[in-house]
């Protein structure tokens, strides 16, 4: 149908899949900015499924485009009312645009009959597929533009490094944009092109977890120190250094990407039936390597926020150097809240502010006037409790004293008497 405009959601992205007339229409109306999703690219998928030849007009003549999800334009679709499928845990539905003139009106509801795309399990499959291919090629447009603009290239960086793990990477990073040229040239991954990249995984893996424990050492060097001169020249190293490592992992997860967009595209043509279920395991082990990577660069994060507190809890006695912790923990934070940005790890830290080394001193002055004050009043107390006590005692002394003298009398008067 013309005017039938067909959607997919994954939780990521949205496919709006239809007459090119009516998606531009509705992606107007809605705000949506698109890029092309690549419909062409579900050939592969429809194998010998009956009717084949008019999923394949009908895959010509549609348009297909995909919007990625933010918060805005999630908003934007939810009044759609998309329902999940519990198989595939993706949001179905399909709007109908009455019209130029009239712009789109929600009638949705589950793909159903002949006519619709959405009604072939191997042409969703497929299409769920592509989209989280463009996904992760969004992600990785990021990370490119992320590496552009830190100071050290991570070619630089992995070039000076060392470390045999660390100059693997170099040859990895060559196979695989070899790859993915091709694949942009010829429009699918073959099987002697799969067998290129398909053992540089390990390689990537490994450098991804040296790179993590590099980070984890930087924290435990921030938790180690105490005094305010260490803190700050440890912090003022990890300005650099984190920077650095960063830029390494954030290359490791581009490439994780990548091969995972050569291995669906090589599902795809060789066991379409199966890419569904690719898929889902795909991004549960892309989930997993976004939580380990959040773990490690958040406990940093909090490692040089605790010794900015306690930089800033002695910056009396250390002002200069307290401050530069606290601009260096800044700094580092900064670049992994961006880092976070890139990769979609959800950040909600909060800059420090160095605490001034004047209002430290009138805390410093409140407080012991505050102290003293209270010392005058204890002092008070306690010289009344004395001087009580010691009238106490004086009473009590002159009444021992008058028994004894009475008592002392009264023997003098007696021997006075015998003598007599």
């Amino acid at each position: 149908m013309e005017n039938e405009i067909q959607l997919i959601s994954d939780g990521d992205g949205l496919a709006v899949i239809g007459d090119p007339a009516a998606v531009e229409r509705f992606l107007v109306s809605e705000g949506l900015p698109s890029k092309d999703l690549g419909l062409q690219r579900l050939q592969p998928a429809l194998g010998s499924a009956a009717g084949v030849l008019q999923l394949s007009s009908e895959i010509a003549a549609n348009s297909g485009r995909w919007v990625k999800l933010t918060e805005e334009s999630a908003q934007a679709i939810k009044k759609y009312g998309l329902m999940q499928s519990s198989t595939t845990g993706l949001s179905l539905g399909v709007v109908q645009a009455k019209g130029q003139a009239q712009g789109i009106k929600a009638i949705v509801q589950f793909a159903q009959g002949p006519g619709s795309l959405l009604a072939n399990p191997a042409i969703l499959a497929g299409a769920a597929g592509i989209m989280a291919q463009v996904a992760m090629q969004q992600t990785m447009d990021e990370i490119t533009d992320y590496l552009a603009t830190i100071d050290e290239k991570v070619d630089d960086v992995l070039r000076a490094q060392k470390d045999a793990v660390l100059a693997d990477m170099i040859g990895v990073d060559f196979v695989i944009e070899e790859a993915m040229t091709i694949r942009e040239r010829v429009g699918r991954v073959s099987e002697v092109t799969w067998s290129k990249v398909q053992g540089t995984s390990m390689t990537i893996a490994r450098t991804q977890a040296y790179t993590l424990r590099q980070l984890d050492a930087l924290a435990e060097k921030m938790e180690e120190k105490s005094k305010v001169g260490d803190l700050a020249t440890t912090a003022k190293e990890a300005e650099s250094k984190v920077q650095e490592w960063l830029a390494v992992l954030a290359r490791c997860f581009q490439l994780q990407d990548a091969i995972a967009v050569l291995e669906l595209d090589r599902v795809l043509d060789a066991s379409p039936d199966e890419l569904d279920q690719h898929r889902l395991a795909l991004g549960a082990a892309r989930q997993n390597r976004l939580e380990l990577i959040a773990r490690s660069t958040k406990r940093l994060m909090a490692r040089m926020d605790a010794a900015a507190a306690t930089a800033n809890a002695k910056v009396l006695l250390h002002p200069a150097a307290s401050r530069a912790v606290v601009y260096s923990s800044n700094y580092v934070a900064t670049g992994v809240m961006d880092f976070h940005g890139r990769l979609g790890i959800e950040d909600g830290r909060q800059s420090l502010e160095a605490r001034r080394w004047l209002d430290a001193m009138t805390e410093v002055r409140d407080k012991a006037l505050e102290t003293g004050a209270e010392g005058i009043d204890a002092a008070g107390r306690l010289g009344n409790e004395t001087l009580d006590r010691a009238r106490s005692v004086k009473g009590k002394l002159s009444s021992m004293i008058g028994e004894r003298g009475s008592a002392s009398a009264g023997i003098t008067k007696r021997v006075t008497r015998k003598s007599e």
